[in-house]
């Protein structure tokens, strides 16, 4: 592929200033949301765009619940969890047997992939899955089922706030302490893993101007020396013997500070804001998150101009407001340049957005919330799939997050190969075609059910349209329609008529089973077809 296509827009962070249409609403939801339903954006619709981006980004909605116990414990299990009860959660109960937290892993995965399917109107499910890639962890290394649980929700729970406070609150977090051995960072023997993350990855990132030594991963690893976890309670505490309470220097890259070592059990969050603060006091951290936010809702060529025509700037913004996540959102996402028409169709959906994405548009029905393991099921079928299409939630590949969005000079075309293009192809046909069973239940796209709210599907030009205008971020051209529709919708006839009789013929007599399963045929053909097009891979 050629990787010097499309170029990066070159409009500026002033505020769009054009007809705020559906085609710019349809942009804008595509980004915030994964995949959006005709629910959705009849909801937004007539209202303007700061309406609309103040109710993305202040969500209303309360955090979800937690995930609830859809397993059973095989009679071997050494230590079963019989107190949690079926359909309870398990999310307060420190039980550490492997196989107990395996199925809790598994559990907490189904329920993720839930609260996606069935998020709120607001950017706060895709900021989660933002700090997720940002702050990477890997459920299978964390192991503890309550820790990972504890540290997803302390993601989402601060995915719009202040980012210096949720980089501290990972810092300390149980998980964080387990998967870059934070637990284990002693004075006898001091681990550079998360002191050397939290500057190259959290942080400064790894950008020419990003200065930090290897003299400084050693001390910022002293000063967060003495965390421990504790699993009974599910959380971490400070161990003051295990501190290393001896001052720490640091670089020119940090003006050569010096963090005072301290003593007692305050120290270790006292170095700690010491070293925050020291870092946060470089330009690079909001360079370096603003880059993220751009490659996560724009595109990830950040070329001269973009650089300083929108980093800066946003960088600017983020410091003047303290790091709160919010001001930079709300410029970057009512800019001119975040609907210039080279910022629309150029991102490669994630394996996440695909199947997320298809669900919701699709206005795939699931199960009432009481019949959870039906549910738990679904979810982890959709689990099993994005997973196959590598982007296995819970479990990046590492600490870097996924490739797509780091990786020069690819980026999103990684989501792209000659394995998981046929299996998205495939996973797109099986929905439309056969659905996935369970239990006598079954997920499936009701074509029939879902044309029907289009406005009018007796007309093949009107369906096409709205199809593609519902599915795609890109339109098809008129002669690509016209084809389409005579190919498929017409049966390879001339005259609009031939359909327009069986469609309403349908809706008049539907007891013409012949006619009724033509009609729902063609449909499925239609939009089938259209999902394997290259188009349909854009957002």
């Amino acid at each position: 592929m050629d990787h010097s296509f499309p170029l990066p827009p070159l409009s500026g962070l002033s505020s769009f200033s054009g007809n705020f249409t559906d085609h710019e609403l349809r942009h804008l939801l595509k980004r915030t949301l994964f995949g959006f339903s005709a629910k959705d954006l009849n909801h937004f619709k007539g209202k303007t765009l700061q309406q609309t981006i103040d109710e993305l980004l202040n969500p209303t909605a309360p955090l979800p619940s937690p995930p609830i116990k859809d397993y059973t414990p095989a009679a071997t299990v050494l230590n079963p969890d019989t107190n949690i009860l079926l359909g309870s959660t398990w999310v307060n109960d420190p039980n550490n047997d492997g196989s107990i937290a395996s199925s809790r892993r598994a559990s907490f995965k189904k329920w993720w992939m839930g609260i996606l399917i069935n998020q709120d109107r607001s950017i706060r499910e895709k900021m989660t899955l933002f700090w997720h890639n940002h702050f990477a962890t890997e459920t299978t290394d964390i192991g503890n089922a309550q820790f990972i649980y504890k540290h997803h929700q302390l993601l989402r729970a601060n995915a719009l706030g202040n980012f210096k406070n949720l980089t501290k609150l990972v810092t300390l977090d149980p998980a964080m302490l387990v998967y870059l051995n934070g637990q284990l960072n002693s004075r006898t023997a001091p681990d550079e893993n998360y002191g050397r993350e939290l500057q190259e990855l959290f942080c400064c990132g790894k950008s020419a101007d990003s200065r930090f030594t290897e003299d400084d991963v050693k001390a910022a690893s002293r000063v967060l020396t003495g965390w421990r976890n504790n699993a009974n309670t599910i959380s971490s505490y400070f161990d003051a013997s295990r501190h290393d309470a001896n001052s720490k220097t640091f670089s020119a890259f940090y003006n050569n500070t010096v963090i005072a070592g301290r003593t007692g059990i305050t120290a270790g969050e006292l170095e700690l804001d010491d070293l925050l603060n020291m870092i946060f006091a470089t330009e690079e951290v909001a360079k370096y998150i603003c880059r993220r936010l751009y490659r996560w809702f724009v595109y990830y060529d950040i070329d001269a101009s973009v650089e300083t025509n929108i980093i800066t700037p946003l960088a600017n913004i983020f410091r003047a407001a303290n790091y709160e996540i919010k001001p930079v959102l709300e410029v970057l996402l009512k800019s001119e340049h975040f609907f210039d028409q080279m910022s629309k169709a150029c991102q490669i959906k994630s394996p996440v957005d695909f199947v997320v994405g298809l669900c919701r548009e699709f206005d795939i029905v699931f199960q009432p919330e009481s019949d959870y393991i039906v549910n738990y099921a679904f979810y982890n079928y959709l689990v099993g799939w994005v997973s196959n299409m590598q982007q296995n939630i819970g479990d990046p590949p590492d600490v870097s997050g996924w490739k797509a969005y780091y990786q020069a000079p690819q980026f999103y075309q990684i989501w792209i190969n000659s394995d998981t293009l046929p299996k998205r192809n495939q996973f797109t046909d099986t929905m439309v075609v056969n659905g996935y069973s369970f239990s006598g239940k079954k997920i499936q796209i009701d074509g029939l059910e879902y044309v029907k709210k289009l406005s009018n599907p007796s007309d093949p030009n009107l369906l096409v349209n709205d199809l593609v205008g519902m599915v795609f971020r890109i339109d098809l051209s008129a002669s690509s329609k016209a084809q389409i529709k005579k190919d498929i919708l017409l049966s390879g006839q001339a005259n609009d008529f031939y359909w327009t009789d069986a469609w309403n013929l349908s809706v008049s007599t539907p007891g013409n089973t012949a006619n009724l399963t033509t009609v729902r045929n063609k449909i499925r053909d239609l939009i089938k077809y259209l999902m394997n097009l290259a188009e349909y891979q854009l957002a």
